[in-house]
């Protein structure tokens, strides 16, 4: 069943209290300073996870100490909203083992990227929006601190918001309409024929992705190609292809050449849109009601919660 009407999470507001956790990779308390204050200063208590500080070979901790982290976040009614402090890999071994029960019925705000679409596709089949966005580990500059003022304006109710899409050589510039859903392009790949799947009908399917070989970005593409996702979604943009890497032999293509010769020529494809492995990650909502259109000669991706 395709889910077209999509619950928004409860609006947070000063006083409540943000959970930072980590579902993937390890991390130390003293590289989510930085997020920690700006968060206090805009009004959030913030508490640390058990998992913060933790370490088992790259992760936060075993796979048990990382469930029963997320599960006491998402269980305790004073975690007002939860975000994860860093992605790598990892979080994808816990989707099983969550229980969401409570969550459906008091879903609040999860936000992260990269290894978290891992909980954005299972969000995404409960219908309950989520918050592509910016983490913790990020947060060093003014520019990423931005980045979260515009998470943080979601989560507090704002209930529409926009993003600029850059004009490319390889653009298919056309307008849309659909449900955006998407994430770490790695990711939607690994979870593929899973229930954890992502739909594909009536979507605006949005992608990143950081550190992968030019060769992986063409296979990928190939599985949504054969699986018909490229015709079937709404239309195709793309964020950061950050530090891609090549062969002793080159690919000889750039990845985003690579995307585009998957793509038929009817549906819209927009490259260099301003989400990423970079700090001025702009929020995206799993979930949301998206449009894409030409607005004074400004191609823009309006969306509405």
């Amino acid at each position: 069943m395709t889910i077209t009407n999509f619950t928004r999470p409860s609006t947070i507001q000063e006083g409540d209290t943000i959970g930072i956790l980590s579902t993937a990779r390890a991390i130390e308390q003293e590289e989510l300073l930085k997020a920690k204050k700006h968060l206090n200063e805009k009004g959030f208590n913030v508490i640390y996870g058990a998992t913060i500080g933790a370490k088992h070979h790259q992760f936060a901790g075993d796979d048990e100490l990382r469930l029963n982290d997320l599960q006491t976040m998402i269980d305790t009614p004073e975690v007002d909203a939860i975000i994860c402090a860093r992605g790598g890999y990892g979080t994808a071994r816990l989707l099983e083992q969550i229980n969401w029960s409570n969550f459906k019925e008091n879903p609040k705000w999860i936000m992260g990227y990269s290894d978290i679409t891992a909980l954005h596709n299972a969000l995404s089949q409960m219908g309950i929006m989520s918050l592509h966005g910016i983490m913790p580990i990020n947060i060093k500059d003014d520019e990423s601190k931005q980045a979260l003022d515009k998470a943080l304006a979601i989560m507090c109710g704002q209930s529409s918001f926009s993003l600029d899409l850059q004009s490319h050589k390889l653009n298919h510039s056309a307008p849309a309409r659909g449900i955006l859903t998407g994430g770490n392009l790695s990711m939607l790949y690994s979870l593929r024929g899973t229930k954890y799947d992502f739909e594909s009908r009536q979507r605006i399917l949005f992608i990143e992705d950081l550190d992968e070989y030019l060769y992986h970005i063409d296979r990928m593409m190939v599985n949504f190609k054969l699986s018909h996702i490229l015709t079937n979604i709404s239309a195709l943009v793309v964020g950061g292809m950050t530090d891609m890497n090549d062969n002793t032999i080159a690919y000889g293509y750039t990845a985003e050449e690579i995307i585009e010769s998957h793509m038929e020529e009817d549906i819209p494809l927009f490259f260099n849109a301003p989400f990423g492995h970079f700090p001025g990650n702009h929020p995206l909502v799993c979930g949301a009601q998206g449009n894409i259109s030409n607005e004074n000669n400004q191609w823009r991706l309006n969306y509405k919660l």
